[in-house]
């Protein structure tokens, strides 16, 4: 007489409860640790979106100056619309004062940002000559040699500047 011999049940097969939940857990924990990242590059990326607007206001202050010799005092004098009538999704106003472009940010953009403003400065030469511009961003040391034009009232926080402003 043969015996046959019954093979065990494997229940090796799948994951156990607690294997599960380890696994999860650890999920959960890196998860919590990249938030922070995540929620610092929000603001960061509304404002560079929005830089463009900031560019076709810096154009027109510049070509006036190099055609006048002189900084735009403000939109009208710019040739450009109303300082609230150049606007974004993240912006509300691009306003002119002495040369100088700030661009104001709607109240309901993220909260760092939301109604605070960033100042780009032109910045000349001041032998009068010479006729070119450059930017400063905030409150960025003017060269030695060049003049500023209008005055920063950059009030974002530094960390949610552009790169080329911090």
């Amino acid at each position: 007489m043969k015996f046959c011999r019954v093979s065990q049940i494997d229940f090796a097969r799948g994951f156990t409860l607690i294997e599960v939940v380890i696994v999860m857990a650890i999920i959960a924990i890196l998860a919590l640790m990249s938030m922070p990242m995540f929620f610092a590059k929000i603001p960061r990326t509304q404002v560079e979106e929005s830089l463009p607007l900031a560019e076709i206001a810096k154009k027109a202050v510049a070509g006036i100056y190099l055609e006048s010799g002189t900084l735009p005092a403000n939109n009208g004098v710019a040739k450009l619309p109303d300082a609230t009538k150049i606007v974004g999704i993240y912006v509300s106003a691009v306003t002119v004062v002495d040369g100088a472009v700030t661009m104001t940010f709607r109240p309901d953009s993220n909260g760092k940002i939301a109604g605070k403003r960033l100042t780009w400065r032109p910045v000349v030469p001041i032998e009068r000559s010479l006729r070119t511009v450059e930017w400063l961003c905030a409150a960025r040391k003017v060269p030695d040699g060049m003049d500023a034009g209008g005055v920063d009232v950059t009030d974002i926080p530094r960390d949610t500047m552009p790169v080329s402003c911090r």
